[in-house]
């Protein structure tokens, strides 16, 4: 997850030094895994603050002497001109238009920038020279020049407010934080929710992005319907009706802000949606309402959140036929299906450069059955990846509202009154309790429970206290705090794990029992290790077909039953093993590319399936594997022959 700093300086005060700041998230739980500077100092190439300046194009004027370049008079100061040459195509359309206003990145004679036509990354420095016989000392730059994207095709144009002579690392540069979130952490996958966590640990106050939007015309529930057949793959599905957008570019800020956060800018109308995700965590889909309307055959456009069934197939974005298998959940209207719910939206009701009307889609969907999908069509996306984690129903509200107001703020939409939501089961509030003394037992510090209220109060936890004992009512933003173990983890995280005291523990440990098939799995592994064995340690996971190469092809068995995963991690971990055979093999081929000889040995369970009964029986085994000369290399000489049967008796 990337965040920009200024993007997160929007929603919390930093009142905290970068490093501090970095520290305190990694403590936290939020490692920043990479912090990366841009045109600041820190970056592989900051902007000179004397070199590099905000400038404004006032004219254009022809080159004399070339039908493909042009000079640009640009203003870099109250009273401070200079003439550069530059073949931009993007300043051909104001040549010979008299005062043109444009603001751009302007460097000047010594400035250090990238060579944007260099095959991989390299620093040139700006000379003065001739180009068709004009001299010229200063350029204005392309993105890819100032290291902000691959962008070469024009000059980077500046909003009208970028301030004329103020360097340009001030105006546009910044830091993005790169954290390396784990899937417990899903509520972080977006900008508002590391600022939660910034707000909490340093006392700073939240805001919030406004959700009023104004609404006008006919009912969204008189344009749309919404059907959910499963309401345990899809909690909540919200539709809104926006008219009469205009599709064109973002504003500057928004492109900015996706490209630093790794997204590749579209349109005003793709944007928006992937704005909203990034910033609220909740991933939107934008249908052209028109082409539901006439695959509705002039009707109300009907909306049927359901599993693919067989047979099925639809032509994705990508302009690619999948095949849907029933574990796949659709969007569908009464035609049949428009997307693949979570993964990626249809061909057939694509928005294009021609849509006007849209119908907005913020949905809740169960995260196993979009991991599941994502995995099998092999179509990762920022969207799935979200989802695939986890998302509380209650932020498909916040995402549409946000979402809406952009489309009548930056795209002239009307947005129709109200919104179809469809919420079968709305999860019921997690209370929990929590006393001093259990957070003593457990952290080892002791707090009041109005301490403990301040604590789970900055995490937006609705708390109150009754004597000795505070109850908690979790926020809707969090679908990972389910019992009194989870508020002590939130409690250790904003107190600080490094403030935590190192003290022994209190209680009485356990009676100590021998534990006799351990102790003799020890000693086997001990002789065999004398015996000049090394020991491996191989996935439990494997495939029917990985072990069936363990037997000869024509020799005749029956398909053994194995323990089958439900929600595999691969397609090579789909069962659990019945030998180890199989997995000391795929070691031994691994490691003799590097080496002649091997001496290898695994204890582990096998897992053999009980008819009839839940679990299967677990059997301990052994392996040995021998291959190669029977000793090792050795100056003063060895037995190189091969090892044998003989060999391998002998180690037994």
């Amino acid at each position: 997850m990337r965040v920009p700093l200024s993007w997160l300086k929007e929603y919390v005060d930093v009142t905290l030094p970068l490093s501090e700041l970095t520290e305190r998230l990694t403590l936290a739980g939020l490692e920043v895994a990479a912090v990366e500077y841009i045109g600041l100092p820190g970056a592989d190439l900051p902007w000179d603050p004397e070199r590099v300046r905000v400038g404004e194009v006032v004219e254009v004027k022809p080159h004399p002497n070339a039908d493909r370049l042009v000079l640009a008079v640009v203003r870099y100061g109250p009273d401070d001109y200079e003439t550069c040459v530059t073949g931009a195509p993007n300043l051909f359309p104001y040549l010979g238009k008299g005062r043109v206003g444009l603001k751009v990145a302007f460097a000047m004679e010594g400035a250090r920038l990238w060579d944007p036509y260099a095959d991989r990354p390299k620093v040139m420095k700006l000379k003065k020279t001739k180009i068709r016989g004009v001299p010229s000392r200063a350029m204005v730059c392309s993105e890819r020049e100032l290291g902000l994207s691959d962008e070469h095709e024009g000059i980077l144009i500046l909003p009208d407010d970028a301030p004329v002579g103020a360097p340009l690392a001030d105006y546009l540069g910044d830091v993005v934080l790169d954290l390396d979130l784990t899937p417990n952490l899903a509520r972080c996958f977006s900008v508002i929710g590391v600022a939660r966590e910034v707000a909490a640990l340093t006392g700073q106050p939240l805001r919030l992005p406004s959700l009023e939007v104004p609404m006008e015309g006919e009912p969204a529930e008189n344009q749309v319907v919404i059907e959910i057949e499963d309401p345990d793959l899809c909690a909540r599905y919200i539709g809104m009706v926006i008219r009469d957008v205009t599709i064109g570019p973002s504003p500057f800020w928004m492109q900015r802000r996706l490209q630093m956060a790794g997204m590749r800018p579209i349109n005003n109308l793709v944007d928006i949606t992937n704005y909203v995700m990034l910033e609220w965590g909740q991933p939107l889909h934008a249908f052209d309402y028109d082409k539901l309307a006439e695959r509705a055959k002039g009707g109300k456009p009907t909306i049927i959140v359901r599993p693919a069934r067989p047979g099925e197939r639809m032509v994705t974005l990508d302009g690619v036929e999948r095949e849907l298998v029933p574990d796949d959940l659709l969007i569908c209207d009464t035609a049949g299906p428009v997307a693949i719910a979570g993964v990626m939206g249809g061909l057939e009701t694509e928005v294009t450069e021609a849509t006007r009307n849209i119908l907005l889609e913020s949905a809740n969907f169960n995260s196993i059955s979009i991991r599941r999908t994502s995995r099998r069509l092999k179509l990762p996306s920022e969207a799935s990846a979200r989802f695939g984690r986890g998302i509380h129903p209650a932020v498909a509200r916040r995402g549409a509202l946000r979402a809406a107001g952009f489309f009548r703020e930056l795209a002239d939409g009307v947005v129709a009154q109200g919104m179809v939501d469809a919420y079968p089961a709305p999860p019921e509030p997690v209370v929990l309790t929590l006393t001093p003394t259990e957070v003593r037992r457990v952290l080892g510090i002791s707090l009041t429970p109005d301490e403990l209220s301040d604590i789970l109060t900055r995490l937006e936890f609705d708390c109150q206290v009754e004597g000795d004992i505070l109850r908690a009512t979790a926020p809707d933003h969090r679908l990972d705090v389910t019992c009194t173990a989870d508020l002590l983890e939130e409690v250790a995280r904003i107190y600080g794990y490094d403030r935590l005291p190192a003290t022994l523990m209190a209680d009485r440990l356990p009676p100590q029992r021998a534990n006799r098939d351990l102790a003799l799995e020890e000693q086997v592994r001990d002789l065999l290790v004398e015996a000049g064995l090394q020991e491996v340690i191989t996935y439990r996971l494997t495939t029917p077909e990985r072990e069936a190469l363990l037997y000869p092809p024509d020799a005749p068995r029956e398909d053994p039953p194995y323990v089958r995963i439900a929600n595999p991690i691969s397609a090579e971990r789909t069962v659990m093993r019945r030998s180890l055979l199989a997995s000391v093999l795929d070691v031994a081929a691994a490691n003799l590319r590097f080496r002649d000889r091997l001496a290898l040995f695994e204890v582990g369970k096998v897992f053999l399936p009980v008819e009839g009964e839940p679990l299967p029986e677990e059997r301990r085994r052994l392996a040995i594997l021998l291959t190669g000369p029977r000793e090792p290399l050795h100056w003063a000489g060895s037995d190189r022959e091969p090892m044998d049967f003989f060999d391998l008796k002998g180690v037994v």
